[in-house]
């Protein structure tokens, strides 16, 4: 008979199916609200209540502490935190349990759509969430770190549909600059007339083709188009000559994507591609700082796209071509050059938030100093400039007391180690200070690999733990 009572009504989702391993789901503090409706589109925002305030506040103390543990506990108290379960995902994926990270993603996303207003639909497009509000930001990187877990599972195409969902949040300003991530999805989605649709429809506006992925993708989608024998003769004639005309105009307005394309695909030019200064290593040198970020990005994420024999064989044709407009002093070469000077100087904040939630090592290099320098915290990385704040946290006035027995264990083999962060104001022992408090933590990383490949959530607690590890309700 407890066990009856104990059952609880699951309601259906569409982002996620919840699990029997899961927490028991009750209120967690999160609410949707209806903030405008303008021209047929409506503008929804997330609410935090005050008792999820208060759990933020308690998580931002333990983001602080730079201790893996005390988000593990705040969790055992509010397995539904969404922020928290965003933020120990990428604390298990750098452990490499990549289960029990995808797992704490889709748990953040139930949370998530536990709380939608009854009008908000996934699939209409006109519904928006305004990025500069931090209540929302959850909802964008929840959705995006799970499309890239389906993309490496082997689910392109439902991954698509989610990156498809992430543009239709706010497709204006495209705060996680999903639109570098969706010709890529689309090709390994074989979604081709979706892509060379969506390219036709949106060049006009948001000029797709000067941006490299697009520039390469599209025409590689019309020659994938090509090779379909069951279209007319026409449909096939017309996708060959776009595709050539389009790869043509990606060579010579990107020539920088060449050389390294073939170096991961393991390709070796012909002499004279690789003795011709356009495609050489000027080409990489010269180009702006942004674009060698884009092109970088770019390579290092659809190269194994372009390993067809097919395709190499169609691309080698292509840049003969082009090598011949080039020797001709064709017009459009130099036009493009003068573009690729003007444009590309520096890269807005959403291409560097892309560039490091994608994780791509070239890309990731690229990065200027000014985005690396600056600690980046997984549950909201590159916040933008102009947020709009609902609610600020409290000074703190005094520091907690209660350290974990992790911490104090490094405290006993460090005198130094801080869990708190002071500050010391005397030069010598602040960077002593510093040193030592490195030191700790990367041995509490290493300690917490361990702990965290045996992590299990349960509801309720063990019976054989009488101490309890913050079990109070």
């Amino acid at each position: 008979r407890p066990r009856q009572r104990q059952r609880q009504y699951v309601r259906s989702t569409w982002l996620t199916a919840p699990k029997n391993t899961w927490p028991r789901y009750s209120k967690t503090g999160i609410a949707m609200q209806l903030v405008d409706t303008r021209r047929g589109v409506q503008y929804f925002t997330f609410e935090h209540h005050r008792e999820y305030q208060q759990v933020q506040f308690k998580f931002l103390d333990a983001v602080e502490s730079m201790d893996p543990n005390n988000i593990v506990l705040l969790l055992q108290m509010n397995p539904y935190h969404v922020d928290s379960l965003l933020q120990l995902s990428d604390v298990c994926r750098m452990q490499e349990d990549q289960e029990m990270a995808r797992d704490l993603i889709e748990r953040a996303l139930y949370s998530l759509e536990c709380a939608f207003h009854p009008v908000f639909s996934l699939t209409s497009g006109t519904c928006r969430l305004d990025y500069r509000r931090p209540e929302n930001r959850a909802f964008f990187l929840a959705l995006f770190k799970h499309l890239m877990f389906l993309e490496k599972r082997g689910c392109p195409r439902t991954a698509l549909e989610f990156c498809k969902l992430i543009l239709s949040l706010d497709p204006e300003n495209d705060p996680l600059c999903v639109l570098l991530l969706i010709d890529f999805l689309s090709l390994r989605a074989r979604e081709y007339t979706f892509l060379t649709r969506m390219f036709q429809e949106w060049e006009s506006h948001r000029n797709l083709s000067q941006l490299p992925n697009f520039a390469f993708s599209v025409p590689l989608a019309y020659f994938f188009l090509s090779q379909q024998e069951e279209r007319s003769e026409l449909e096939l004639s017309q996708a060959r000559e776009r595709a050539a005309r389009l790869i043509q105009l990606a060579l010579i307005m990107f020539p920088s994507v060449l050389t390294p394309l073939l170096d991961h695909c393991s390709v070796q030019p012909d002499a004279r591609v690789a003795s011709h200064s356009f495609f050489g290593l000027n080409a990489q040198i010269s180009q702006p700082p942004a674009l060698n970020q884009l092109t970088s990005l770019y390579v290092g994420r659809t190269h194994s796209l372009w390993k067809d024999p097919a395709v190499m064989a169609w691309l080698e044709t292509n840049v003969h071509e082009v090598l011949r407009m080039v020797d001709a002093r064709d017009p459009l070469v130099e036009e493009s050059e003068h573009k690729r000077k003007m444009r590309y100087q520096s890269a807005p904040r959403n291409i560097y938030r892309h560039v490091i939630l994608s994780e791509m090592k070239e890309a990731t290099a690229a990065l200027p100093l000014e985005v690396t320098s600056q600690p980046v915290m997984g549950f909201d990385p590159l916040p933008p400039l102009d947020s709009i704040v609902s609610y600020t946290r409290p000074e703190r006035t005094n520091h907690p007391s209660n350290e974990s027995t992790l911490s104090l264990f490094f405290r006993s083999l460090l005198p130094n180690f801080n869990l708190q962060g002071d500050v010391r104001h005397d030069g010598d022992e602040e960077a002593a200070a510093g040193q030592d408090l490195n030191q700790g933590v990367n041995r509490l990383m290493a300690a917490m690999r361990d702990m965290l490949a045996n992590i299990q959530f349960q509801e309720p607690p063990r019976d054989d733990n009488p101490e309890g590890d913050g079990d109070w309700d």
